[in-house]
């Protein structure tokens, strides 16, 4: 743009006033000596020259050359306050070209309307170097409505400004870390709610972000006890604390995806939370595996204990008798071998009695739907004759589990728990009850032993931590709690088939 000279600069600002004076009668003819001009005294322009900004007032219907700016222009443009007024679009020539036709939408609205203009704009100093403005400028007018001058104060917001892009470049650098990392990431706020989910959370689960903005990432686990879990979690989370997690994902088309969290605060300053990240990892296809290969290993299990029984157990059985009818016939005749055939017959009685034990040990549960109660009730049984304590057995309804994966699993939770009470806890009773309602069924074990103390998800036992994957691989989950007052109860939720 060329620079326009004196002349035609006095001509624009009159041109500007002159819209607001349409329609207004033209008062009578006045000489400079008759207007009032602004308070520009000594007092006030010491005053205003202390000042830490750019103030600056020029009137609309006189010559620019009554116009002022303050020293700080000097400082921080490089050019002295005559060589800045006498050049009446050096402001508008210096504006960054960027921000040149919002400055002059801005200021014409002002004129327009009258409103304030308040804005920022950046502005190019003598030697180049931009320096950011915060621009507060009003227009005042006469008695009778007519513009007289206008006035305002420039601040210097240049460090400011810096601080916003360096922050800006960090919120980019976080953003596309966040969009980049193979995990899922869950930015929370303090309470739980969602305030992002990066690209690879859209992905798997099928949202997006904007569309559960505000929502608690909890609402997305399908299963209620979880999200009870998760909540409980989150709330107890203090910085410092890294606390880790599993559930079930409900994604956008309706199928369940398995994600292992791991949630930490972010803390801002002080030590009040900013955020809590949760980031996660899609372990469906590897529970899948895990759960084919215990299939197998379960499956590979119950045929030999089968095989125990029923070919190598059938076989001794065979060997003990033929064993017995000959020490019978040795005795008879008086041989001096009867002895020794006697004892043979209780060596392979022995046998038969540890295969049996075996094949129990491999095939704990019979294959049919009552399986599961029945090798629980003869469990209590056994626990109850060797530890000489109270074991009961309570199932008021029948529950039957046709699965013999799934009854094996609950057979060997309760085995776990009952040996973890029987270890730790030193009880005088347990109960194992079984049942089932609405579809759910319940394995709960308890005891009133000394208790278990609080445990973190990362320091539970080798025990504990089986008997939750078997949980998980029934498609159930489970609860650890200290029993009222004393003792443990554990807890086992799974689904039961519908009949």
């Amino acid at each position: 743009m060329k620079a326009m000279d004196r002349l035609e600069a006095e001509s624009i600002l009159r041109d500007l006033a002159a819209v607001f004076a349409r329609g207004v009668p033209a008062p009578p003819e006045e000489t400079p000596g008759d207007i009032p001009l602004p308070n520009l005294e000594a007092k006030y322009r010491t005053l205003v020259e202390q000042l830490p900004a750019v103030v600056f007032m020029a009137y609309l219907d006189r010559a620019i050359g009554e116009a002022y700016v303050s020293p700080k222009i000097e400082e921080l443009m490089g050019f002295t306050q005559a060589e800045w007024l006498e050049d009446p679009v050096r402001w508008y020539n210096h504006i960054h070209p960027e921000d040149q036709r919002r400055w002059s939408v801005e200021s014409a609205e002002m004129f327009l309307t009258g409103k304030p203009l308040r804005s920022a704009y950046r502005v190019l100093s003598r030697e180049g170097r931009v320096v950011w403005f915060q621009c507060e400028v009003k227009m005042v007018r006469r008695s009778d409505g007519r513009p007289w001058f206008i006035h305002g104060v420039g601040f210097d917001i240049t460090e400011l400004k810096q601080i916003e892009a360096a922050l800006e470049r960090e919120r980019n650098l976080f953003s596309a870390v966040l969009d980049t990392v193979g995990a899922l990431v869950a930015v929370l706020s303090p309470s739980g709610a969602i305030v992002r989910l990066n690209r690879m959370c859209e992905r798997v689960g099928g949202y997006t972000s904007d569309g559960v903005r505000g929502r608690f990432l909890w609402e997305l686990f399908p299963v209620a006890e979880e999200a009870r879990g998760f909540r409980a979690l989150l709330a107890g989370l203090r910085p410092g604390q890294q606390r880790e997690y599993e559930s079930d994902w409900a994604t956008g088309d309706g199928s369940r995806r398995r994600i292992a969290w791991s949630s930490t605060i972010l803390p801002a300053a002080g030590s009040a939370p900013a955020y809590v990240i949760s980031s996660g990892t899609d372990i469906t296809e590897r529970k899948r595996m895990e759960r084919a290969l215990l299939e197998i290993s379960g499956r590979e299990q119950r045929q030999i204990g089968q095989d125990l029984h029923d070919g190598l157990g059938q076989h001794l059985t065979g060997i003990a008798f033929m064993s017995k009818v000959l020490a019978q016939q040795l005795a008879e005749d008086g041989a001096r071998q009867a002895p020794h055939a006697a004892k043979i017959v209780h060596l392979v009685n022995d046998a038969i009695n540890r295969t049996r034990q075996l094949a129990r040990g491999l095939l704990p549960v019979f294959s049919d739907s009552q399986g599961l109660m029945s090798a629980l009730r003869q469990y209590a049984s056994e626990v109850e004759d060797l530890f000489t304590v109270s074991c009961r057995f309570e199932c008021t309804a029948p529950i039957l589990v046709d699965d013999i994966s799934t009854a094996t699993h609950l057979y060997h939770i309760a085995q776990e728990a009952v040996n973890n009470a029987l270890k730790h806890g030193g009880p005088e009773h347990i109960e194992i009850a079984l049942s089932g309602e609405d579809g759910t069924g319940s394995l709960v074990i308890t005891d009133d032993g000394t208790g278990i103390p609080e445990l973190s998800d990362s320091s539970r036992g080798l025990g504990l931590r089986i008997m939750s994957y078997r949980a998980t691989m029934v498609g159930g989950s489970m609860e650890i709690q200290r029993g009222d007052p004393l003792g443990t109860v554990i807890a086992c939720r799974f689904p039961l088939e519908k009949r």
